[in-house]
């Protein structure tokens, strides 16, 4: 027996031997494709060298495809497990011809390949063409000597292939196997063709048209080839069965099935094997591939094989979670071909143990609930809608795990009443949102959100891509297009761009088309916590709903905020070990050009601080050790030492990012919630510099800091300029601090030794004081005053202080003269304060300075007053004061 292994082996190699280069299989996630949720054709890879986008890798290439068909129109998810055919998960065999060879040459390769290669009986195979296509017809009678009863012209669209509405088509040749008079059905074409004797194995495509959207066709400058074979019934072709479910590679990962759950595979516990088997194979591809489960696109498609397979494991009788388990089984049946599967293996196992645990939670739950509603229905019976929606909307049963569950005993569910329940739950929802105090005008995005679903963000694994435009949004209001130098908010069902969320500003980047569109985005929004808005102005061209678009991220910018963003953590976690856990963000803000973080402490970092969190983080970063992302509970993931951070929204999963090296007890040096985007490996930082730390209010204290290129220049730009005072001062830049201080130290001595001279000026009546410096007697009572120069107005109060004791008795007022600007002192000395008062005197004299007030008490009052010239004048404004005073 040939095993599936050397099967798809041998397809690749017989095409390599003929000038064929082997590509390996694409990710299942068609990120170059918005129209696909899944790879789900051999040929997907290849739809942009198809069309002219892209150069093919070569003029001819095979490959064996992953493909899944579990979502949109592709959707097989139902039939799996009760056919022998259908699969959530499949392999497709191909081989492509880019303009270079056609049908003679295809035609020729697969009747070499199926007779001569593996040994098919020629009298076991049919073809069928389009029934115009006379070219294919007589090819099949001349190259394979087929009869032309076996050469089925078929007129449907069945044989006649194309990418869409409009673009390469054409017809196709399909073959077929016949396994035999045992086995009820009838050729293709026939009344009986929908049994199972024949099967097709092989579709040749022919694309040598190009179709026009009024439905013209004309002939491709360079006709090409797709073909397209599933592994699987080759398989079991060549192996002699006729289900796929009993060719090798099913069959090892049933009887790890059978083992694990000690069930046998007989006529009730068949369907549950098969089912868990082929949903084995698509959760563990999908999980290799980056896709997580959640309660949105893809990855609730995800979630709902899984928990499919975990509903019948649960059927089988699995006491414990079972689908972690069977991984090993399928790393050893595919691991070799699909390295990706090895790699990944760590991480499926891990996801498919907690999705399990969690699911038979509510499954219990679930089911009793089932039970009750169901316990006197008969065969036949109709399980009502609410209840349906009750199962969906509490525990999370998808409907169609509803129906799987009832299957068996035969009863249906309302459809109809399902989808009235979750209207009315719309409804509700969209009330309620109404009256959160938002803006009117924000009930566009509840609109688009309701009508289009959410965006799925595909950026955690890609910086382009390919997406639909599901609307557009100008002023306020959803309109059908807009036009060159209009600003307009873009959204599209799938985009690279990360939506300003958790303090991750949004991305930037451009939006176009091959057809000459250019859309900038400024800047992507997150609105509803859901949607992605790509706020742009149309730079060239127009752009329409419905039209299909590229997507790049500004990359350089993501890498400047993942670098920033990644940081932060880092930096959280260094908080914590140097001040103590109590530290926790209170906001932040994470830009290309820097970022900001706000944390609880009561009081301001010492440079100690400083210094001991910045070299504890670039520690980490010149680690360089990997960041790893999980997606748990939030519970779970709190329970297991994360920390959750603030301003992020958390829903039933969350995404935990750990990063930096390992401690003694397990973890890894930073294990927070976030939902952003961030390094691969933290080397990736580069370097972390903080510039500053400051208060934001009672108990939050605020960083603000650089990483990667912008630290780098942050220093350089300080090295330069510690290098000009160096050179100023004359010395070198280790010893300049040395010499500044020792400035400064000098500055200090001399001030003291002015203000000390003017001082002493001041009281001997020496050339600074501008006024005489004689006490004169004004109605009985002395008085000094004096305009002193330069004088610093923290030397005003010891300079009366020392001028009242001199006096003994009398009144003092000092006027002094800085920068043009007067400070303006008073004095009365006790035994005459009765009478006068400091703070009037000082009054008389700011006014004269051109100022309002002063303040202090009897014996001692200041002011000050913006012009130094009058400061005579006010001198001689508290003179006539004085004389004008009672006695």
């Amino acid at each position: 027996m040939t095993s599936t292994n050397e099967i798809r082996r041998s397809f690749l190699d017989y095409f390599a031997a003929n000038a064929h280069a082997e590509v390996p299989s694409a990710p299942l996630v068609p990120y170059s494709d918005p129209t696909l949720m899944f790879v789900n054709a051999g040929m997907v890879p290849f739809k942009n060298a198809f069309t002219g986008l892209e150069t093919p890798p070569s003029a001819r290439a095979t490959s064996s495809q992953k493909c899944v068909r579990a979502g949109g129109k592709h959707n097989d998810l139902d039939n799996v497990g009760y056919t022998a055919r259908h699969h959530t998960f499949f392999e497709m065999l191909g081989n492509f011809s880019f303009g270079d060879y056609f049908k003679e040459q295809a035609i020729t390769h697969a009747w070499t390949l199926l007779t001569k290669e593996w040994g098919i009986p020629a009298d076991r195979l049919t073809a069928t063409v389009y029934h115009d296509d006379d070219e294919a017809f007589d090819l099949w009678r001349k190259i394979a000597g087929l009869p032309e009863e076996r050469i089925i012209r078929i007129a449907t669209a069945d044989n006649f292939w194309s990418m869409g509405d409009t673009g390469p088509c054409g017809p196709c040749s399909e073959i077929f196997y016949d396994h035999g008079e045992h086995i009820a059905g009838g050729p293709p074409g026939s009344p009986d063709e929908d049994g199972d004797r024949f099967v097709e194995i092989w579709n040749l495509v022919f694309m040598q048209f190009d179709q026009a959207a009024d439905g013209t066709r004309e002939a491709l400058p360079k006709p090409s080839i797709d073909t397209g074979m599933g592994l699987e019934r080759i398989a079991a072709v060549l192996q002699g069965v006729h289900n796929n479910y009993d060719t090798d590679t099913f069959k090892a990962l049933i009887a790890a099935s059978e083992s694990l759950t000690g069930a046998a595979t007989d006529d009730e516990s068949v369907a549950s094997h098969r089912v868990i088997a082929d949903h084995l194979r698509s959760t563990s591809f999908l999980l290799a591939d980056g896709v997580l489960p959640s309660n949105e696109g893809r990855g609730y498609v995800l979630r709902r094989i899984m928990r499919r397979a975990m509903r019948h494991a649960h059927l089988l009788g699995a006491s414990e979670p079972l689908m972690h388990r069977l991984v090993p089984s399928l790393v050893t049946e595919m691991g070799q071909a699909f390295p990706e599967l090895v790699r990944g293996q760590a991480l499926i196992e891990e996801v498919l143990e907690r999705e399990e645990t969690q699911f038979r939670r509510t499954l219990d739950k679930g089911l009793r609930l089932l039970d009750d509603a169901t316990g006197g229905m008969a065969s036949g019976g109709t399980l009502d809608g609410e209840t349906a929606f009750k199962l969906y909307d509490t525990f999370g049963f998808p409907y169609d795990l509803t129906e799987d569950a009832l299957r068996g005993r035969g009863i249906a569910v309302d459809r109809a009443g399902f989808d009235a329940a979750m209207d009315r739950q719309k409804a509700a929802a969209r009330a309620a949102w109404k009256g959160s105090g938002d803006a009117a005008s924000d009930g566009v995005w509840f609109d688009i959100a309701e009508r289009e679903g959410s965006t799925e963000f595909t950026g955690y694994a890609s910086t382009t891509g390919e997406a639909r435009v599901i609307a557009l949004v100008k002023d306020g209001q959803q309109v059908d297009q807009a036009g060159e130098g209009e600003d307009v908010t873009v959204l599209t069902n799938q985009t690279p761009f990360y939506g300003e969320s958790g303090g991750q500003t949004g991305d930037a980047g451009r939006i176009w088309t091959p057809e000459g569109l250019e859309i900038a985005v400024e800047t992507t929004g997150k609105p509803l916590g859901r949607l992605h808005t790509h706020n742009s102005r149309i730079t060239k061209g127009s752009v329409k709903v419905g039209d299909t678009v590229h997507l790049a991220i500004d990359a350089d910018r993501r890498d400047h905020i993942r670098a920033n963003h990644s940081a932060t953590h880092l930096m959280h976690a260094a908080l914590r070990h140097r001040l103590g856990e109590h530290v926790t963000q209170k906001g932040s803000l994470v830009s290309d050009d820097r970022f900001r973080f706000d944390f609880s402490h009561p009081k301001p970092l010492t440079s100690e601080d400083i210094a001991a969190v910045e070299a504890e983080v670039n520690a980490e970063i010149r680690a360089n050790e990997q960041v790893s992302t999980r997606l748990m509970t939030p519970d779970d993931a709190v329970a297991a030492g994360a920390l959750a951070l603030f301003g992020e929204k958390y829903g039933d999963e969350v995404r935990v990012l750990s990063m930096g090296r390992k401690s003694e007890a397990g973890p890894n040096y930073s294990v927070e919630l976030c939902g952003g985007t961030h390094v691969n490996a933290t080397g990736d930082i580069g370097l972390f510099k903080i510039i500053s730390e400051s208060a934001v209010s009672s108990g939050v204290r605020r960083i603000e800091a650089l990483t990667g290129e912008a630290a780098r220049q942050w220093l350089g730009t300080r090295d330069e300029a510690l290098k000009a005072i160096a050179g100023t001062l004359k010395t070198s830049p280790e010893e300049a601090a040395a010499r500044v201080a020792a400035l400064v130290d000098e500055r200090k001595r001399l001030d003291k030794e002015l203000a000390e001279a003017k001082r002493a000026l001041a009281l001997g009546g020496g050339s600074s004081a501008e006024t005489a410096s004689a006490d004169e007697d004004i109605g009985g009572v002395a008085f000094s005053g004096q305009v002193i120069q330069g004088l610093d107005p923290r030397e005003l109060r010891p300079l009366l202080d020392e001028t009242k004791q001199r006096m003994g008795s009398g009144i003092a007022a000092i006027c002094a003269v800085n920068d043009g600007k007067a400070a303006f002192a008073a004095a009365v000395t006790d035994d005459l304060t009765e009478h006068y008062s400091a703070v009037d005197l000082v009054r008389v004299g700011v006014a004269a300075l051109g100022g309002k007030g002063g303040g202090g008490r009897a014996d001692m009052a200041q002011g000050g007053g913006p012009d130094g010239s009058k400061a005579a004048e006010a001198i001689a404004a508290v003179r006539d004061a004085l004389a004008k005073a009672p006695a």
